[in-house]
């Protein structure tokens, strides 16, 4: 994650650019957040993988996770 000011965002806007297929930018105006840009090629799934990386196992996919899910919640009813 990359953060910048609204003013540099704006001095060298082509460079931040090239740079949002690699990593997140948050661009923030008087300390505050006003903006992300994200590389829109990731899906939310690759990224909440990215994030838990070396967090659970590797063998772990998203089927077998919905299939877990919809069974803890049919034992549940």
């Amino acid at each position: 994650m990359l953060e910048i000011t609204a003013t540099e965002f704006k001095v060298n806007f082509g460079h931040y650019l090239d740079l949002v297929p690699t990593e997140d930018i948050w661009v923030t105006r008087n300390g505050k957040y006003v903006a992300r840009l994200v590389n829109p090629n990731v899906s939310a799934v690759d990224s909440i993988s990215g994030i838990l990386k070396g967090k659970v196992s590797e063998d772990i996919d998203r089927h077998s996770l919905r299939d877990e899910r919809i069974a803890r919640y049919a034992a549940n009813d």
